[in-house]
């Protein structure tokens, strides 16, 4: 089973890029993508079913899920009317497991909205821990935050170890999730792997010379772990601020 997660920054935008057809030549049996920022519901990908959740917002967040085999169940939001007016969240019974495409709150340069996303990483976390007790859960998607010192260009830590995506209560609120009975699935078997990132700054050459963030991640739970063949950053993939990620289970 192969999942591909990204953060397109714009869908249509990407799609005029062309960033999609590096991704139909790995066929991935699930597609999810976050910030697709339209209520419009074009087919990217011929052969997939497409489930979109946009924000009630014009231009703004938004997810889709794009599966070959049909879900049995699809769940838009967590439950919080608050958080699920801006399309954060699709959830796609897949038989064995719970597939998750998460698009986390930026709290804003300054932490404009810094405490609306604490409020999101204890109501997402009782979510998935809730679905957790069903059946094993794959949480994949945007989750604007940094675990780890690796996780960070040494330069960005410096500028913003008090700003959005360092701040210590995100870090740890991500750390108390993965203690409810998950993984990062990347960090699972790359322990101590650098200059691993999946996000750069548009500004001056911050993809051109590596100087990014870890912000994209595989969260998984514990009791499948096991079958995590390979967490893949695909930063060859063009159209999008973020680079794809891929997760290969056996």
């Amino acid at each position: 089973m192969r999942i591909i997660s990204w953060n397109v920054n714009g869908l249509n935008a990407c799609i005029k890029k062309k960033g999609f057809e590096a991704i139909e030549d790995i066929l991935p049996d699930a597609i999810c993508l976050q910030e697709i920022k339209t209520k419009e519901q074009p087919i990217v990908i011929d052969g997939y079913n497409h489930y979109f959740n946009p924000a009630e917002q014009e231009k703004y967040s938004g997810t889709l899920l794009m599966s070959i085999d049909e879900p049995e169940n699809i769940r838009y939001g967590i439950g919080y009317e608050d958080f699920d007016n801006e399309g954060r969240v699709i959830t796609a019974d897949l038989g064995s497991i719970y597939l998750v495409n998460t698009y986390v709150p930026n709290s804003q340069r300054n932490l404009e909205r810094h405490f609306f996303r604490l409020d999101w990483d204890e109501a997402y976390r009782k979510f998935l821990i809730a679905l957790a007790t069903m059946k094993p859960v794959i949480a994949c998607g945007d989750f604007n935050v940094t675990m780890l010192p690796i996780d960070v260009f040494p330069e960005n830590e410096r500028q913003n170890a008090v700003e959005k995506e360092f701040a210590s209560d995100e870090r740890s609120n991500m750390q108390t999730l993965l203690e409810s009975g998950f993984i990062d699935a990347y960090r699972l078997l790359y322990p101590d792997k650098e200059h691993e990132y999946t996000w750069w700054s548009n500004r001056l050459n911050k993809r051109l010379e590596n100087r990014g963030w870890r912000l994209d991640y595989f969260i998984v739970s514990e009791c499948i772990s096991g079958s995590i063949k390979d967490v893949i950053h695909h930063n060859e993939i063009m159209g999008s601020d973020h680079c794809p990620i891929e997760i290969i289970f056996e």
